[in-house]
């Protein structure tokens, strides 16, 4: 049977149905409907922040809080990420400087950001990896030293904490990716979170046109608004987010169990805190070891990814513009990589296998 790295949980098809059904009476499928607005308001009990602003997709959330918070210049971050955080910034004309990554968590490297800074800056982007949070508090002191916006990308974080408060409690602003493939997804979606009000309406705004009534446009805004049929998914999905949190838990805790202490294999720390999103195995012979295991796993049918890989610093689109060398933890990290398969409805049976596989490639 063919084992993705990822596999979208889902509701009961009659509990989905019946958050939908209403929707054939009111006819109202987007543009602040009594889903969306449920699902904000469950959204901001949840995470403990006053404002969980939904948008139809991670990315667009991602470029609109860039706008919202007036991040120009410079901005420090990570290049051990998925394209859509170097490009959110490079498309609003903002220009991406990476700094490395610390080697237990893979996240941004607080030590490494000071030196960095410039009068051009304007913002740190640090991006929670794994579900392992970054150096929260040791970012917001330069931050406020160095008088910087800090805007989290926490697209891997939803469901886990950091001394009791969710990722939404760190910075000015914190971006969440509701993926398919993520803890709790709205099948596409995502969510800034902030605690300013003025932020927050900025956000709207910048989600609708920047249209505050049928008559008024008080800004240059695009479209990037959650519909119901999405945000009756995350209504559904949320209510069953702490069984999703137990069954990914338990398949972790198997991967562990087999693989920790391997030779030749390192796994990241996992907090009990944690969202368990992902399971990343690092290679210490490097990117040819790496690849020798995700060949002999796709040969058996099954598909772990190459995440973080490559570097956003290395992408052909950027060919020119950064030196991925000067990152040389990330650099290694990249090409040592590999996620293995994790999701809710993973069977015992199957983490085995791709155990068994690795332990036999390793041995």
């Amino acid at each position: 049977m063919r084992i993705q790295v990822a596999r979208s949980s889902m509701p009961d098809f009659a509990e989905y149905c019946q958050e939908i059904q209403g929707l054939w009476d009111s006819h109202w499928l987007t543009n602040n409907g009594e889903k969306a607005l449920a699902l904000e308001a469950a959204l901001q009990a949840y995470l403990d922040i006053p404002h969980a602003v939904l948008f139809s997709n991670g990315h667009l959330a991602l470029e609109a809080a860039i706008r919202a918070m007036g991040i120009t210049g410079e901005v420090i971050t990570t290049p051990f990420t998925f394209a859509s955080t170097t490009h959110a910034l490079v498309r609003c004309g903002v220009t991406p400087v990476f700094a490395d990554v610390r080697p237990d968590t893979l996240t941004l490297d607080a030590g490494a950001i000071e030196a960095l800074i410039t009068e051009r800056t304007t913002a740190i982007v640090p991006v929670h990896v794994y579900g392992n949070f970054c150096e929260v508090d040791a970012i917001r002191r330069i931050a406020e030293k160095h008088h910087l916006k800090v805007l989290y990308d926490a697209a891997h974080a939803f469901g886990a904490t950091h001394e009791g408060s969710s990722a939404a409690a760190y910075g000015d602003a914190a971006m969440f990716s509701f993926h398919a493939t993520k803890v709790f997804h709205t099948i596409e979606g995502g969510a800034v979170t902030c605690a300013s009000e003025a932020l927050a309406e900025a956000l709207r705004l910048e989600r609708n046109y920047g249209i505050t009534g049928p008559e008024s446009t008080v800004s240059v805004g695009g479209n990037a608004k959650m519909n119901e049929f999405q945000a009756a998914m995350g209504l559904c999905n949320l209510r069953h987010l702490d069984e999703e949190l137990a069954k990914r838990r338990r398949v972790c805790a198997i991967y562990r169990e087999r693989l920790a202490g391997v030779a030749g294999i390192r796994l990241l720390p996992m907090p009990q805190t944690g969202n368990h999103a992902y399971l990343p195995v690092l290679f210490e012979g490097g990117q040819a070891t790496r690849d020798e295991a995700f060949a002999r796993l796709a040969a058996q049918d099954i598909y772990p990814r190459k995440y973080f890989y490559p570097l956003t610093s290395a992408f052909a689109c950027y060919a020119g513009r950064f030196d991925p060398a000067q990152t040389p933890i990330a650099l290694q990290a990249s090409e040592s990589v590999l996620t293995l398969p994790l999701y809710a409805g993973l069977a015992d049976a199957d983490v085995h296998r791709v155990c068994d596989i690795l332990l036999a490639q390793e041995g």
